[in-house]
């Protein structure tokens, strides 16, 4: 993103309503290319191994027909930017359906540690393309394949930068889902990899390719709000019991050992493989690290801050009496000095602020934006609505990994470059170190590394597994 006012550079405090439609044209005009930016070749060389991911498959059972492709660009290019996928299960398959749906992209392998999703995801996302896809189950055969362009990497979160440097190191350009780490110290390797090998890295905080997303953020960036001090963030669900930890088999076909890669070695129990493990601090980053970067990473974009003076957090696991680790309920401030930042997620609770379950609010002293996932409204200071309707755009995967694509082929440039997703992701970190460190947090605002706290600047990193140990 090229450099934009602060917010509390100039108001339009008194901006009538008529005006105030006049603007939202221009800057819906305005708001949406990015400027070109080269991608470099290199030579890749081998490296590691990966994993698999959570959720529900796509449906297996293919249509006689196959769809139309989805053509985000008007031609293609001539030549398809060959991708990998690394964890099958649910939002893996998501993104390789949306590589496969790209003009000038092609899936050319998938890989995953359980047979099963590894199956359900080639057959679902062939469906989307005429090249026939070969499936691994070892992360090594991908960055060992110099046909490879680049990879998406959709792991469970432990796995993100570790996968991420590994395919850097191996020439690879990086498409890598939220979280982009695992623990601070990660995130700041991985942007180190990324700079040292010249590649294209793009964090999946996929809102920032939200056209009206980034129109609204124009509009707090352009004093449409008058001074905006404080944002907030929420995320609200109805999650179920987690559970106990109870010693099981591994199911067949499940490469156990190369699912907990990097982490050190546990035993396998019941009610961690595929999704649970988010809820254990040893694989997950609970539900900051899950939901609450998206929200987080849109606050921090509009009020234009990155690293906080301070983080205080509070709250418990409240509902359930099981082993999840990770709260359901916890409330998080970031104090930047002049602005602050405010994010509350329940995970089992529906209803959130503003009547919406996810959401995001910029409060300036002269109206207040309130945005969900693909569109804004504007309240002024008494709560009435100042436009006709809300205003709604596109939201899904395409437009995002289309920048992606676009930038890898010279096009283009990231909307969500990996520094920038890496300072999102450590404002999670430490809301997560701050309740699990004594509730508060002070921090160097050049970097967010955690100052005269002993306890908390443990959490900064963590343990590996030898084989597995990341090296820049």
């Amino acid at each position: 993103m090229p450099n934009q006012p602060n917010a509390d550079q100039g108001s339009n405090a008194g901006m009538n309503r008529r005006e105030l439609l006049k603007r939202s044209a221009a800057i819906a005009a305005a708001a949406g290319l990015s400027s070109a930016a080269p991608a470099l070749a290199a030579d890749p060389k081998p490296a590691a191994a990966v994993d698999a991911k959570p959720a529900t498959a796509p449906a297996a059972t293919k249509p006689a027909a196959k769809p139309a492709k989805q053509i985000v660009k008007a031609t293609k290019s001539g030549s398809s930017l060959n991708v990998a996928l690394i964890g099958a299960a649910g939002r893996g398959t998501e993104l390789a359906i949306a590589f496969a749906q790209n003009a000038d992209a092609a899936v050319r392998t998938i890989c995953d540690v359980d047979p099963k999703h590894l199956a359900a995801s080639i057959k679902g996302v062939e469906q989307y393309q005429d090249a026939a896809i070969a499936g691994v189950d070892d992360l090594r055969r991908i960055l060992d394949d110099k046909s490879i362009d680049a990879v998406a990497i959709a792991t469970p979160d432990h796995w993100h930068a570790i996968a991420a440097i590994l395919a850097i190191q191996a020439g690879k350009h990086v498409y890598v889902e939220k979280p982009c780490s695992h623990n601070p110290a990660e995130g700041e390797m991985l942007v180190a990899a990324a700079r040292k090998h010249n590649r294209v890295v793009q964090h999946g905080t996929q809102r920032r390719s939200f056209e009206k997303i980034r129109e609204g953020i124009e509009r707090v960036k352009a004093g449409d709000l008058g001074t905006v001090l404080l944002s907030r963030g929420w995320y609200n669900n109805t999650r179920p019991e987690t559970g106990k930890r109870t010693p099981a088999p591994v199911p067949p076909g499940l490469n156990w050992d190369l699912w907990q890669g990097p982490a050190p070695r546990q035993e396998y129990t019941e009610n961690v493989v595929h999704y649970k493990w988010h809820w254990f601090w040893h694989w997950g980053t609970g539900e900051l690290g899950n939901n609450g970067v998206h929200s987080l990473d849109v606050c921090r974009w509009g009020l234009g801050v990155d690293y906080p003076k301070r983080v205080t957090a509070g709250g418990g696991r409240y509902h359930f009496k099981d082993d999840q680790e990770t709260p359901d309920t916890i409330s998080v401030t970031y104090d930047y000095g002049d602005k602050a930042i405010i994010w509350e997620g329940r995970s089992c609770s529906p209803r959130g602020f503003e009547n919406s379950g996810y959401g995001v609010a910029f409060y300036g002293d002269k109206a207040t934006m309130v945005m969900d996932s693909s569109g804004y409204r504007l309240l002024d200071p008494k709560g009435k609505e100042m436009l006709d309707k809300p205003v709604t755009g596109p939201a899904g995967n395409a437009g995002h990994i289309d920048n992606f694509v676009q930038t890898v082929r010279g096009k283009a440039k990231l909307n969500a470059e990996i520094e920038e997703g890496h300072k999102s992701t450590l404002i999670c970190h430490l809301g997560n170190i701050a309740y699990r460190a004594g509730g508060a947090v002070t921090c160097d605002p050049k970097n967010g590394h955690v100052v005269g706290n002993d306890a908390a600047a443990k959490l900064w990193s963590r343990e590996y597994d030898p084989t597995w140990a990341p090296k820049i």
